[in-house]
């Protein structure tokens, strides 16, 4: 056993931590055995299963980008954390980390394992097969029916509670996951011979409609999953409350002690040098780079995440000013650095099966379009 599992259950949570620890194996992603990827299982008819989306799609022209892959974490996090707040409560509430920071055993080892688990039990959802994708569903949705809670917000008790596997709560969880990777995706990803750009209208729209079959599988009412990004504008305004920036949801119901500041006290006083480790990937997809990915979001999304105007100017220039730091952080080293760590070996797999399946998909299609046209202009002008 190594130093720092065994560190784990002790009382301290002061402890050593080896390069082992750190990249972890399959087991820390794995949940029911190794991932079927798509394309990689049939359908009952003989057709190549793809999962939810699959090659071809828009969503995987977003997701499988370097930029998305390397800056994923780091957008979904700071949304997460700040902006749809009965995500926060739950995190407060019923997270193994805000567990630890109360029992005052928090370690950097244990802050990092959380954030590097985001990615990583979600890829087999959006690059496996119908049953990967289930499977994972399965799981993720038998954890979550444990977090739930009566208070939102002990300073707006009329928000009510939250449920982390009810339709709303969980179609929130995978909207911002999905609408920020959208956005980083347009604001860093160098693509086309050109600087990051928008994509299309149409595009976009075409984003947000095969978003639904996440939000399906995850159990979102139907009469709220969005067709396109007007719906989804819709969807933000229709629910605007639980956005709505506050410096009082991190407050524990029971003490008013606010958890991230325990949870900070907790990993200064149980710091070990060796968990320096930990402490450098965690920044790299924090605090290091949180202005310029905030900067990429909506302005109504940094409204909620409590920027104030001076502090939403900067976020917004920030991002533009990143553009040569994403440059180089979305290339094949650095991607492969935060893939060991923040991905794992599975989704690493399973994502250079889709990158490949994409491509190939892709390719075909230029190629039709080429015969298409070619048969076009040759045909005879009628009469």
């Amino acid at each position: 056993m190594s130093t720092a599992a065994a560190g784990h259950g002790s009382q301290t949570g002061k402890v050593k931590i080896t390069r082992e620890d750190l990249l972890g194996t399959e087991r820390r992603w794995r949940r029911f055995g190794e991932p079927t990827a798509a394309g990689e299982s049939l359908n009952e008819d003989g057709t190549p299963d793809y999962g939810i989306f699959g090659p071809g799609s828009v969503v995987w022209e977003v997701l499988l980008h370097p930029a998305t892959v390397v800056f994923l974490n780091a957008v979904q996090g700071a949304v997460q954390t700040k902006g749809y707040n009965p995500i926060v409560a739950g995190l407060r509430d019923r997270d193994p980390v805000s567990r630890k920071a109360r029992e005052g055993t928090l370690n950097m080892l244990d802050v990092f394992d959380r954030l590097s688990r985001n990615s990583g039990m979600h890829a087999p959802m959006w690059l496996g097969d119908s049953k990967t994708a289930k499977l994972m569903y399965k799981h993720l949705h038998n954890i979550h029916k444990r977090v739930a809670g009566d208070v939102i917000d002990t300073a707006r008790p009329e928000l009510g509670g939250y449920a982390a596997s009810e339709p709303r709560d969980a179609m929130w969880a995978a909207l911002t996951e999905m609408h920020p990777m959208l956005r980083v995706y347009e604001a860093f990803a160098f693509r086309d011979g050109k600087f990051p750009h928008r994509l299309s209208p149409e595009q976009r729209d075409q984003f947000v409609a095969e978003t639904g079959a996440y939000l399906r599988l995850v159990g979102a009412a139907e009469e709220d999953i969005p067709a396109n990004m007007a719906e989804l504008g819709a969807l933000y305004e229709k629910y605007a409350d639980l956005f709505e920036p506050t410096t009082t949801v991190n407050n524990l119901p029971d003490t008013g002690e606010d958890w991230t500041k325990l949870s900070k006290e907790a990993v200064k006083k149980n710091f070990h040098i060796s968990q320096v480790r930990a402490l450098v990937p965690y920044l790299l997809q924090t605090t290091l780079i949180e202005l310029p990915v905030m900067g990429t979001l909506p302005a109504r999304m940094r409204r909620s995440m409590g920027l104030s105007p001076r502090k939403d100017k900067a976020a917004v220039r920030a991002a533009k000013l990143f553009l040569p730091i994403a440059w180089l952080m979305q290339q094949g080293p650095y991607e492969r650095y935060i893939l060991r760590r923040m991905w794992g070996p599975d989704s690493i797999r399973l994502l250079q099966s889709a990158r490949r399946l994409h491509e190939q998909t892709l390719a075909r299609r230029a190629m039709d379009q080429l015969v298409a046209g070619a048969n076009s202009a040759g045909a005879p002008a009628s009469a």
